[in-house]
């Protein structure tokens, strides 16, 4: 069975040889960098399972690498987990805006690192069931098995976590969902709790459906669902 690569961007020598020592003791194949100029030629040349990418980088800040990767072809459907200060919490905003899929807040221990990795990729791997009926609606189409999205009748690129959060409030329709009760669905209920974060993937989400993001009503003081 071949090794899951995890790709580092990270300018720290110490956290850097920090990730790559933990990382590979847990059977992963490893490569780091040092830049985000680097970086994006690593994910273009080296398709990585998971990218660890620190947002305070020299040069290009990982903002810009987060954006570049998810626009581009090679790695948009390689998953980021973003390393940050706990300060920096509009750049999480960002991040999550931008596609990353998780964060890591420094300073961090390692073990917090491996299993948010580990639970990024167990949630990658864990395919929509292929026999699951597709969702449709009068504008909106929700096909499980081959993670698709039609929007009137146009296709529409959805991230992974977008995608779980559209299905999940979708198969319920009327159903409220918490904040709480979406991240335990999406991201495990090991993952903190941010209402920013699950508010910032909702937003996303309705920017991305156009018209159709009206069937995601906002049920103030509690969370979303779908209009039924």
């Amino acid at each position: 069975m071949s090794k899951e690569k995890i790709l580092v961007i990270e300018d720290e020598e110490d956290i850097l040889e920090l990730l790559e020592y933990n990382l590979r003791k847990e059977g992963y194949a490893v490569t780091c960098v040092t830049s985000g100029e680097e970086g994006l030629e690593r994910a273009a040349s080296g398709t990585p399972d998971l990218i660890l990418l620190d947002l305070m980088l020299p040069g290009m800040d990982g903002l810009e690498v987060c954006r570049r990767l998810k626009s581009g072809p090679d790695a948009r459907n390689t998953p980021i987990v973003m390393i940050t200060a706990k300060s920096e919490e509009s750049d999480i905003v960002s991040g999550l805006e931008l596609g990353a899929d998780d964060y890591v807040t420094k300073p961090f221990s390692p073990r917090v690192v491996i299993a948010r990795v580990r639970a990024v990729l167990r949630r990658r791997s864990l395919p929509f069931d292929d026999q699951e009926a597709a969702l449709c609606f009068e504008d909106l189409e929700i096909h499980p098995g081959r993670h698709e999205v039609l929007a009137q009748g146009e296709p529409v690129e959805l991230t992974f976590t977008e995608f779980r959060i559209l299905h999940l409030l979708a198969r319920r329709p009327g159903w409220v969902f918490s904040r709480y009760s979406i991240v335990d669905a999406v991201r495990g209920d090991d993952h903190a709790v941010s209402d920013r974060s699950v508010d910032v993937q909702i937003v996303g989400l309705r920017k991305k459906l156009g018209p159709c993001g009206a069937h995601i009503e906002t049920v103030r003081g509690v969370g979303y669902r779908f209009r039924d």
